[in-house]
């Protein structure tokens, strides 16, 4: 959906307004920014003033004549992980038509990492800046609106956008998970998930979980182990917990696919079927989950598409800009499917299913 139009934009900070902040010339600034010698009185007056206002060397000026960069900025919490991964190719090869390239980076999960990822490519003047979910430092969001790039953030529907967006509700997605596997007779439904603050989607796959279970009045079975990014053997590690302290637990419900691999391995280990003993379903639609023996039920997200998407909304912004025109805001919601696979048994296989 497409509404509302930006405040027309203002200059970003100059050097030349830092100079004035800080009661000093535009040479004196430039030698702090070069660590040239400067008493330490001035340097901190002219650094206060930089912080203060928001204001970013330009790294790459004499590149930039035609007020245009070549390069569309990237920032994904983990390289390792296949959706993000697709997510990255959707936005190359939304952009690369248009002669532009990526600057890429893995901020780790981490809130300090982006936001040093954030003031060290905006440096470069990029023509765009594609985020990774809605959960920022206030200085990032202070450098992004403050250089005035057209910003998107995705995988995520925020609140409060920068400006704009392009993904789904996490928690949306995961109670339709907990619904399918209540539908399907379950009726002991545990989660695992991240022990990490950092994995705000995960959080967010939790909150879903543990809604769905207060709309169907179950108890909650819930494990939160392993830092961000989840890996196959959290989930192993996990569903070992939770089985020891809930050992009638029917069905399980991961916080990603990968952590449902390792948790049908551990099953396996235990001499325990899925789904007979216990059905188990992921999120995301990786790649294993395709190929796991069983399938795994999962939720599906177009990574791809989203990277697209979000191609598409920086290119019209930026071009909005060249014509001296607002920016665009727009909260693009994407479509998710549960997958119904073989971890988990259908009511066909003999289970009550209750009425919901």
């Amino acid at each position: 959906m497409t509404d509302n139009i930006l405040a027309p934009d203002v200059s970003p900070p100059r050097m030349a307004d830092v100079a004035r902040l800080a009661g000093v010339s535009k040479m004196t600034v430039s030698r702090v920014l070069a660590g040239r010698s400067v008493s330490e009185k001035t340097r901190k007056r002219v650094q206060e003033a930089i912080e203060r206002l928001g204001y970013l060397p330009d790294a790459s000026a004499g590149t930039l004549s035609s007020g245009r960069s070549e390069f569309i900025v990237a920032l994904v919490p983990s390289l390792n992980s296949s959706n993000f991964a697709d997510t990255v190719r959707g936005l190359n090869d939304c952009i690369q038509g248009q002669g532009l390239r990526l600057l890429l980076g893995d901020t780790d999960y981490h809130p300090e990492q982006e936001a040093l990822l954030v003031r060290t490519l905006l440096r470069h003047r990029p023509l765009g800046v594609m985020l990774t979910g809605s959960a920022h430092l206030d200085v990032t969001r202070k450098l992004l609106l403050q250089s005035k790039v057209p910003v998107v953030e995705t995988w995520d529907v925020p609140d409060e956008p920068i400006e704009q967006s392009v993904g789904f509700s996490n928690a949306e997605a995961a109670s339709a998970l907990v619904r399918y596997l209540h539908g399907c007779g379950y009726q002991r439904i545990g989660f695992i998930g991240g022990a990490s603050a950092l994995d705000h989607r995960g959080l967010q796959r939790r909150e879903g979980y543990l809604r769905a279970l207060s709309e169907l009045n179950l108890d909650s079975r819930v494990v939160d182990h392993g830092q961000s990014p989840i890996t196959m053997s959290h989930g192993g590690e996990a569903i070992s917990r939770l089985l020891e302290q809930w050992p009638d637990t029917d069905a399980v419900m991961c916080v990603s696919d990968l952590s449902a691999f390792g948790a049908i391995m551990h099953c396996h280990r235990q001499g325990l079927s899925v789904p007979d003993d216990i059905a188990i379903a992921g999120f995301g639609d990786f790649e294993v989950s395709r190929h796991c023996t069983p399938t795994i039920t999962t939720v599906s997200v177009d990574p791809y598409r989203i990277g697209w998407r979000a191609g598409e909304m920086l290119l019209a912004s930026a071009a909005a800009q060249r014509a001296g025109m607002p920016k665009p805001r727009e909260v693009s919601i994407v479509d998710y499917q549960i997958l119904a696979r073989e971890s988990t048994a259908p009511p066909a296989a003999g289970r009550n299913t209750p009425t919901v």
